[in-house]
C-alpha cells in the first residue's frame, strides 16, 4: 500500500510540472544565480527542494519567506543555484539557458556566469565563432536535478525562440539560428582582466605602461593573419579617435591582443595604428566598451600588452580599420 501511495504521489507531481513551460532560464548574475519556479498544487518546500536538489530550508530565507507559513499555489519563488545543484564543469543534468541580449557576445556571457571558458560555451551550443544572435538561448550550465522529474515554470522574456529542452536528461544543444559571422581556429580562454592597477613609471610627461612578463615584439600580434582573412575581398570600416588601456595578463607571451569596441561584432579583428609613431597591432574584439563614466568618448579599449607594442601610454590617439 505504501508503494502505491508513493507512486501515485510522484505521478501527480510530475504531471503538474510537465504541464508547465520546460525551459530553465537563469536569472541574476554570478555569484547570485537562481531559477524561477511557480508553485503547483500539493507542492511544498520539501517537494520543491527535492526537484532542484537543494535544501528546503534554504529556499525560504532566499525568498525572504517564513518556512513555517508554507507556500501558496501560483506563488513564484526563486531557486538558488549553487555548487550543490548547478554545474559548469560537465554536461550532467538539465541545461540551464541564458537569453542573449543585443550586442552581447560570448565574452560578456562568460563574465556574467562565473567566467565559463568560451570554448565550453561553444561546445555546449554548437558554435564556432564568438558572435551570438540576440534573442537566442545559450546553455550556460546544467542543473543537477533531484530524483523526481522536473520541468519548472519559467517566464522568459518575450522572445520568439523555440523550446529545445527535451525529456532526455542529456539533450542536444540548440543549433544557432544564423550563420556564425566570425570563425576562429585557435583554442582560447577568456583573458583575465586585472582590476588592481600595476605600478606606473613616468617618462617626462607621458605615463608608460610597465613592461610585464618581458613582453616580446610580435610584429602586430597573433591575429594579424586572421585580419587579412577577414578583410580579403570585403569592404572595410575606418575610424579614428582616442584609445585607453585595460590591464590583463594576456598577450605578453603569445601576442594575443584583445580590445573592446562598440560597433564591431565580437570576434572581429581590428587593425589599430598609433597615429603618433605609425606602429600597428591587430586585436580581437571581446565585447562592447563597458558603459561607465571612465569610458565616455573612447573609440576603443585595448589590452596593455597591445599598448606596449604600439609604444603608447595609457591613453593615445589612433586610427583603426576592420571588415564589416
Amino acid at each position: 500500500m505504501r508503494k502505491i501511495f508513493v507512486a501515485l504521489s510522484l505521478i501527480i507531481c510530475c504531471h503538474s510540472l510537465f504541464a508547465q513551460d520546460k525551459t530553465l532560464i537563469v536569472q541574476g548574475t554570478s555569484p547570485n544565480l537562481y531559477l524561477l519556479h511557480i508553485v503547483a498544487p500539493k507542492e511544498n518546500y520539501y517537494s520543491i527542494g527535492r526537484l532542484y536538489n537543494t535544501s528546503p530550508k534554504e529556499i525560504a530565507p532566499y525568498n525572504s519567506l517564513q518556512f513555517d507559513k508554507g507556500l501558496t499555489i501560483g506563488q513564484t519563488i526563486k531557486i538558488p543555484l549553487s555548487q550543490n545543484n548547478f554545474t559548469q564543469s560537465d554536461r550532467q543534468g538539465l541545461p540551464v539557458y541564458h537569453i542573449v541580449g543585443i550586442k552581447e557576445g560570448l565574452y560578456r556571457v562568460s563574465v556574467n556566469y562565473n567566467k565559463i571558458p568560451i570554448d565550453e560555451l561553444k561546445k555546449w551550443n554548437n558554435l564556432s565563432g564568438d558572435a551570438a544572435v540576440a534573442g537566442t538561448k545559450l546553455i550556460v550550465g546544467y542543473l543537477k536535478a533531484g530524483n523526481e522529474a522536473i520541468s519548472p515554470a519559467q517566464k522568459a522574456p518575450n522572445i520568439n525562440t523555440p523550446d529545445v529542452v527535451q525529456n532526455n536528461p542529456k539533450p542536444k544543444p540548440e543549433t544557432p539560428k544564423e550563420k556564425v559571422i566570425v570563425k576562429i581556429t585557435e583554442k582560447e580562454k577568456v583573458p583575465d582582466v586585472i582590476t588592481k592597477e600595476p605600478v606606473k613609471e613616468k617618462s617626462g610627461n607621458e605615463t608608460i605602461v610597465p613592461a610585464n612578463n618581458n613582453a616580446i615584439d610580435f610584429s602586430g600580434g597573433f591575429f594579424k593573419k586572421m585580419y587579412g582573412d577577414q578583410t580579403k575581398n570585403k569592404s572595410s570600416v575606418s575610424e579614428s579617435g582616442t584609445v585607453a588601456v585595460f590591464k590583463t595578463t594576456s598577450g605578453w607571451q603569445d601576442g594575443k591582443y584583445y580590445c573592446f569596441h562598440n560597433t564591431a561584432l565580437p570576434g572581429t579583428i581590428i587593425k589599430i595604428t598609433n597615429t603618433g609613431n605609425g606602429k600597428s597591432v591587430y586585436a580581437k574584439v571581446l565585447d562592447a566598451i563597458p558603459d561607465i563614466k571612465q569610458n565616455t568618448g573612447l573609440l576603443l579599449r585595448i589590452s596593455n600588452a597591445a599598448a606596449m607594442e604600439l609604444g603608447a601610454g595609457d591613453k593615445f590617439d589612433c586610427s583603426i580599420s576592420y571588415s564589416k
